[in-house]
C-alpha cells in the first residue's frame, strides 16, 4: 500500500466505509510518543517545508514537526502568527 520510504510502511490498516458505502483502506491511528525539542513562534509567512529545511537541511521531514505537536491537520500549525509550537531537535 505504501512504499518502502514511507513513514506508513508497514502500519497496520482498517477498512472502513467511506459516505457512499465504498470500502476502503486506512491507517490505524497511532499514538505519538512525546517529541522533545524547542518552542517556535509562528510568523507570517511560515511553511512546514521551510522550517524543515532551516532546521533540518531537508524540506521534507517537514513531517516531522507535524508529528512533534497535536494537531491532526499540520497546515493548522502555521496558520497563526503568533501561536508557538513544537520543533523537534535534529
Amino acid at each position: 500500500m505504501f512504499l518502502k520510504n514511507s513513514r506508513y510502511y508497514g502500519l497496520e490498516t482498517v477498512e472502513a466505509e467511506d459516505r457512499s458505502g465504498r470500502s476502503v483502506s486506512a491507517v490505524k491511528l497511532r499514538r505519538l510518543p512525546e517529541t522533545p525539542g524547542d518552542p517556535v513562534t509562528i510568523t507570517e509567512g511560515d511553511r512546514l517545508d521551510i522550517m524543515a529545511e532551516r532546521n533540518y537541511n531537508d524540506a521534507t521531514r517537514y513531517w516531522h514537526i507535524g508529528d512533534a505537536n497535536t494537531e491532526l491537520e499540520v497546515n493548522e500549525l502555521v496558520r497563526t502568527p503568533g501561536r508557538t509550537i513544537n520543533v523537534p531537535k535534529s
